[in-house]
C-alpha cells in the first residue's frame, strides 16, 4: 500500500494528514505552536516547537488512523514564509531583541522590517519587478537585512538562513536543498535561471546592503533550489525516529502553505467553469494565486514567479495581510462581542454563524448586502499587500453609530467580509488591466468554510465560486508533493488530475451587484482619502 503523508506548518498549528493515492484524507491531527510578540509588529516562533508539534501531529494520526508507518511512502511539507536563523550545526540562534535562545524564527506576519524594505525600495533595481515594484516586510530580504543590522552577533553566527518550509525538509533529511517556491517568491531568486544558483543576483544583494551573503556564493541562504515535489531522499534515522516512521519514507521538496493550496484547488472539477482560476487561500491573512504560460508584471502584484507552483509556468501572487484576522479584530474590539459570543456558545454555534442568522433576522424581506449602506470598512489593519502594495496602510471604519448593540456588532461583521471581498476585486482588477483575467474563484482554508464571505466574494466580483468537496486542499496540495517526491506520479500535473475532485459553485448574485457596484467605489475613494489625509499629516 502506498499512503502519502502532508504536514501543513501554519501560523498557529501544525495539522498532518494522511491521503491515498486517490486523494482521499485518512485522518489527520494537530497541535497548537507559540508565538511571542517582544515588541509591536514583531511577531518570533521557535524551530524546536514547531517540529516538536510536527512530530506529535504525525505520530497521532498514524496511530489514530491505524496506519502501518511503512505505508508511508511519501512526505510532504508546506510552511509558512517565515524565516528560520540557525548556527553551522543547525542549532537555533535568537532573532528576538531580548535574546531568547529558542526564538529562531521570525514570523511571516513580522513587520520590523519596514524600514529595510523601504531602503531596498529605494535601489529601484529591476528585480523589484517580481514583487510588483515594491518588497514587503514580509518578505526574506528585508529581514535579513535587519538581523544584519540589529543582530550583528547572530549574523556573524548564522550557518544558514531558511524558509520554514525548506528548514522542515532539512530537519527531516539533512538535505540543505531549497524549494523554488520559497525562493523565488519570497527571497528574490530567478527561477528560470536555473537550480543550482544561477538565479541569484549577486548585484541587487549588494545594492541591498546584502553584499556579504553574494560574496560566500549564497551559501548560506541556498545553492541548489529544486522545484517542489522533487525527490530530497528519505528521512534520516533520527528524524524517521522522532516522528514514528521509517526511513524508507521519501521527502519531497516543500511549498509556501498558500501555494499547496494553490495546489489543491486549481485542479478541482465544475461544470460550466473555465479552467483560468485564481486559487483564493483564506485563513489568517489571503493568497490570490493565479497561474499562466506567460509571464505578467503587475504593478502592486507579487511575481510573475518561475516554476513556483507547477514546473515552466508563471504565477502571480497577490494578498491581504490580514483576512480572518481581520474580521477578528473588528468583532473583538466591538463592545457587543463578549455578550454575543456567550449567546452563540449558549445555542452551541460559532461565532460566525451566529452573527450570519443575526443577519438574516434583521434583512427581513431585503438581501443582508443591504444591511451595511452606511457602514464602510478598509480592513488594512496590518497594512496593504495587494494591490496598493504599503504596508504603512492602516485600517479605516466609517459609519459607527452611538448604539453599540450586537446588531451593531452585526452590521460591522457584515462591512468587513464585504471590505475583503471588495479587496479581492480590487486585485482582479489590477491584474485584468495587465491581462490576467481569471473566470472563477476557488476558495480554501478556513474562511472557505464560511458560506457568507465564499457569497460575498462571487456577489462583489461577479465570477463563479468554487469551493472543493475535499475540505483540506491545503493538505491535499502537500500530499501531491509526497505523492511525485515519493515516485508515485511522474509530474504534479498528472498527481493534481489523479488526486483532485469535484467542488461545488457559488454563482453570483446579479440582484446585489448596483449595491456592490457603489460600495466598491466608497471603497476606492476611501483609498485615496487616506492617502490624502496622510499627505496632510506629514507637513
Amino acid at each position: 500500500m502506498s499512503l502519502f503523508l502532508a504536514v501543513d506548518v501554519g501560523t498557529g498549528s501544525v495539522r498532518a494528514g494522511v491521503f491515498s493515492q486517490d486523494g482521499q484524507l485518512l485522518g489527520q491531527a494537530s497541535q497548537d505552536i507559540r508565538t511571542w510578540h517582544p515588541r509591536p509588529h514583531f511577531a518570533q516562533q521557535s524551530s524546536a516547537d514547531i517540529w516538536s508539534a510536527v512530530c506529535a501531529s504525525v505520530r497521532t494520526v498514524i496511530n489514530q488512523a491505524a496506519i502501518a508507518p511503512e505505508d508511508i511512502t511519501g512526505l510532504g511539507f508546506d510552511a509558512t514564509c517565515s524565516l528560520v536563523v540557525v548556527d553551522g550545526q543547525g542549532d537555533p540562534l535568537s532573532i528576538s531583541p531580548d535574546g531568547e535562545q529558542e526564538q529562531d524564527t521570525v514570523l511571516w506576519a513580522d513587520h520590523r522590517a519596514i524600514a529595510e524594505a523601504s531602503r531596498i525600495d529605494e535601489t529601484g533595481h529591476q528585480r523589484l519587478s517580481v514583487s510588483g515594484g515594491k518588497i514587503s516586510p514580509e518578505m526574506q530580504l528585508p529581514k535579513l537585512l535587519w538581523i544584519k543590522e540589529n543582530l550583528p552577533s547572530i549574523w556573524q553566527q548564522a550557518g544558514h538562513f531558511f524558509d520554514l518550509p525548506d528548514w522542515l525538509t532539512w530537519r527531516a533529511t539533512g538535505n540543505l536543498t531549497r524549494s523554488l517556491c520559497s525562493t523565488v517568491c519570497k527571497w528574490t531568486y530567478q527561477g528560470e535561471a536555473g537550480t543550482k544558483g544561477e538565479g541569484w543576483d549577486a548585484e541587487f544583494f549588494a545594492l541591498a546592503g546584502l553584499k556579504d551573503l553574494a560574496d560566500e556564493g549564497f551559501s548560506r541562504i541556498g545553492t541548489v533550489c529544486l522545484s517542489p515535489a522533487a525527490p530530497l531522499g528519505p528521512l534520516s534515522e533520527k528524524a524517521a525516529q522522532e516522528l514514528g516512521l521509517t526511513t524508507s519514507t521519501l521527502v519531497a521538496a516543500s511549498m509556501i502553505d498558500a501555494h499547496a493550496g494553490a495546489m489543491g484547488t486549481l485542479g478541482v472539477t465544475a461544470d460550466a467553469v473555465g479552467p483560468d482560476r485564481m486559487a483564493l487561500i483564506a485563513g489568517t491573512s489571503a493568497c490570490h494565486i493565479t497561474v499562466a504560460q506567460q509571464a505578467a508584471y503587475v504593478p502592486g502584484v507579487w511575481g510573475p514567479y518561475y516554476g513556483a507552483v507547477l514546473p515552466d509556468l508563471w504565477a502571480n501572487e497577490a494578498g491581504q495581510s490580514m483576512a480572518g484576522a481581520a474580521i477578528d479584530t473588528v468583532l473583538q474590539r466591538h463592545s457587543a462581542f463578549e455578550g454575543a459570543k456567550a449567546a452563540a456558545l449558549e445555542q452551541g454555534m460559532t461565532i460566525y454563524d451566529y452573527l450570519d442568522d443575526l443577519l438574516s433576522g434583521l434583512a427581513s424581506e431585503e438581501p443582508p448586502s443591504l444591511l451595511t449602506n452606511d457602514r464602510h470598512i478598509i480592513p488594512d489593519f496590518n497594512g496593504n499587500r495587494a494591490p496598493l502594495a504599503d504596508p504603512r496602510r492602516l485600517g479605516v471604519t466609517l459609519g459607527q453609530t452611538a448604539i453599540p448593540d450586537i446588531d451593531d456588532l452585526a452590521r460591522d461583521y457584515l462591512a468587513c467580509i464585504q471590505s475583503l471581498a471588495y479587496g479581492t476585486r480590487h486585485i482582479l482588477d489590477q491584474l485584468a488591466e495587465n491581462g490576467v483575467r481569471p473566470d472563477a474563484i476557488v476558495v480554501s482554508g478556513g474562511l472557505g468554510r464560511n458560506s457568507l464571505y465564499c457569497q460575498t466574494h462571487a456577489d462583489v466580483t461577479g465570477l463563479p465560486v468554487l469551493l472543493p468537496d475535499q475540505e483540506e486542499p491545503v493538505l491535499l496540495g502537500t500530499a501531491m508533493l509526497a505523492a511525485v517526491g515519493s515516485g508515485k506520479f511522474e509530474s504534479l500535473s498528472s498527481a493534481m488530475d489523479a488526486m483532485s475532485g469535484p467542488a461545488k459553485v457559488l454563482r453570483p448574485d446579479t440582484g446585489t451587484r448596483a449595491f456592490h457596484d457603489r460600495k466598491y467605489r466608497v471603497f476606492r475613494a476611501m483609498h485615496d482619502d487616506f492617502e490624502t489625509y496622510r499627505k496632510i499629516m506629514s507637513e
